[in-house]
């Protein structure tokens, strides 16, 4: 086969391709197809090439290595001879899927198998969490799981073909580090009509979810010679980890039937505390009138409240309940985002800081990732602002409910003595056991996840001694995947004694 007629320096310079760095320069005299396909051939086999991706169109890389289109539609063909690849039409020629090479044996110890009793047995680590979501399970029940087959699809493509249409081609750049205006503003809406908070668009920052707002609020905290913040117990687990990774101390704090033991929060000295009073994780208390009159008290006397804002969507048989911020935005940090709402995937929350805090947060977000993707900010805004993320919401709140019930009907069937938590709002139930459980919550938690079924301990979110129990997620659960999740949990139970 011929090539165009250039100096081999020529050839090194300008025959090349960007796929898989390939130079026809590179190539043996006379055997460019024999090349072509053997190059072909590494990149199946060392993954470089996975199935399922697409090899350009034969014109278009013949063009870019200067070479005959036909070298490229031999060295195809070859590889669709071996089975390595397929032609699709107007798909295109694909790479079909291929027995891998064995792995090598791990340099560095991994991460614990999720079936190995130590990742309930042990103290949890933050790589706990990543192999309990790794971990194969015939029902999961984890808290913090939305139901995610409720994905509003049709919605957000309508809504991004939108934004699409109406963006200009400077819109494309780099955005503003605080969130793209659009957002921020339907943000503030948002929160004045569902949260009572009235907030100017421009103290709303955008954040990469809760888990980013926690790792700035450390940053900010600890240059202010803030190092400690309280948290309740029982709390959320992964909350702790976030924020001791930049703090000294996260001082467990009791929480009991009405919240918050503000008593205790006083004599633990702490300069801050981090609550989710709306809903709280994982006992589902609400913060009753008094316990917030006397954490607002604490507040004015210089106390800081993060107010992580969980769940307070996510309500079957209650009002909502005010949030902290609209009461006292001077001592209040708020978080949310649309995690639990629409999916953890989007990465999307919000962050409103005291006006102390304002340039630091920011400065934080700037040097973390110069700002959250633009394109997903600006679909939200056009969900939130049209009404289609309320719409959504009223649609999740019936199915929410009957996997509730039918959880707590399971519970009632086959754990017979076990204590409900928290069934007037939320994603989960909180379940406790009385004494002589014959075994402990991360001992039946283990044995749960050997028989097909993913829960959480208890143990897991206390840093203090608490009754045994665990932590259920329904949202992500048809009725009768929860039924029969508990009643492994009761079968199991029995067993135990």
């Amino acid at each position: 086969m011929n090539r165009s007629k250039e100096t081999p320096t020529q050839r090194s310079i300008t025959a090349g391709a960007d796929f898989l760095q390939l130079a026809a320069a590179d190539a043996p005299p006379g055997r460019l197809a024999d090349w072509l396909a053997h190059r072909l051939r590494e990149a199946v086999a060392d993954g470089r090439l996975p199935a399922g991706s697409r090899l350009p169109a034969t014109r278009v890389l013949a063009e870019e290595l200067r070479i005959s289109r036909g070298v490229v539609t031999e060295a195809y063909r070859r590889l669709t001879e071996e089975g390595r690849l397929a032609g699709r039409g107007r798909g295109g020629t694909v790479v079909l899927d291929t027995p891998a090479p064995p792995a090598p044996p791990p340099s560095v110890p991994s991460v614990p198998s999720a079936s190995e009793p130590a990742l309930f047995e042990a103290a949890p680590v933050p790589a706990s969490f990543d192999a309990l979501r790794a971990a194969p399970a015939r029902i999961d029940l984890s808290p913090g799981v939305p139901d995610l087959a409720a994905f509003p699809r049709a919605a957000w493509l309508r809504a991004e073909r939108a934004v699409l249409d109406g963006l200009a081609a400077h819109e494309f750049g780099y955005g503003d580090p605080r969130g793209t205006a659009a957002l921020r503003e339907a943000v503030a809406r948002w929160l004045a009509r569902n949260r009572g908070i009235r907030a100017d668009p421009d103290e709303v920052l955008i954040v990469a979810g809760a888990a980013q707002a926690l790792a700035l609020l450390g940053q900010v905290f600890g240059r202010a010679g803030l190092t400690e913040v309280a948290v309740e117990d029982p709390g959320s687990l992964g909350t702790r980890q976030h924020l001791g990774h930049w703090l000294r101390a996260t001082p467990p704090v009791p929480v009991d039937a009405e919240g918050i033991r503000v008593d205790v929060l006083r004599a633990t000295g702490a300069p801050a505390v981090l609550l989710t009073p709306a809903h709280q994780f994982p006992s589902g208390v609400v913060l009753g009138g008094r316990r917030r009159r006397e954490l607002l008290h604490w507040a004015g006397e210089g106390g800081l409240v993060i107010e992580d804002d969980y769940d307070a969507e996510h309500r079957y048989d209650r009002p909502p309940v005010p949030a902290l911020r609209a009461v006292l935005p001077e001592q209040v940090c708020y978080m949310g985002s649309i995690s639990k709402l629409l999916a953890p995937a989007l990465r999307t929350g919000w962050l409103l800081v005291p006006p102390r805090y304002r340039e630091d947060a920011l400065a934080a977000k700037r040097f973390a990732d110069l700002g959250n993707a633009v394109l997903p900010q600006l679909v939200l805004a056009r969900l939130m602002d049209s009404g289609e993320l309320e719409r959504h919401l009223r649609q999740l709140r019936p199915r929410h409910r009957r996997r509730r019930d039918a959880m707590i009907a399971a519970i009632a069937a086959h754990l017979p003595g076990a204590v409900v938590h928290g069934t007037a709002a939320g994603l989960h139930l909180m379940v406790t056991f009385p004494a002589g459980l014959g075994c402990t919550d991360a001992e039946l938690a283990t044995a749960a996840l050997a028989h097909g079924v993913k829960v959480q301990p208890l143990s897991w979110h206390a840093q203090q001694p608490h009754p045994p129990g665990l932590v259920l997620g329904y949202a992500a659960g048809t009725p009768g995947e929860i039924a029969d999740g508990v009643a492994v949990l009761g079968r199991l139970l029995r067993r135990s004694g």
